[in-house]
């Protein structure tokens, strides 16, 4: 039982050492970015991060609630 935790324990250690291996042994290292928004052949395609074209959205929509909200006090003005 104590053998298996042992060996369970260095291979977690190998895994955690082999996934840090840039962030431990190279000056100013850091993980990769992975993430959508840093991939630059989905920038290229025009694929974004689904939280920042939500909020892109988001902002379009206030505006078009403005906009339209001046057209209806213009229309009420005319009248």
């Amino acid at each position: 039982m104590i053998q298996a935790f042992i060996v369970s324990a260095v291979l977690l250690m190998i895994g955690i050492l082999l996934f840090g291996i840039r962030v431990f042994f190279i000056k100013n290292g850091e993980f990769p970015n992975i993430h959508i928004g840093g991939n630059k052949a989905l920038k290229d395609r025009g694929i974004a991060c689904a939280t920042s074209q939500d909020r892109d959205a988001q902002k379009n929509r206030a505006s078009l609630n403005e906009k339209a909200s001046e057209m209806m006090n213009d229309m009420i003005k005319t009248v």
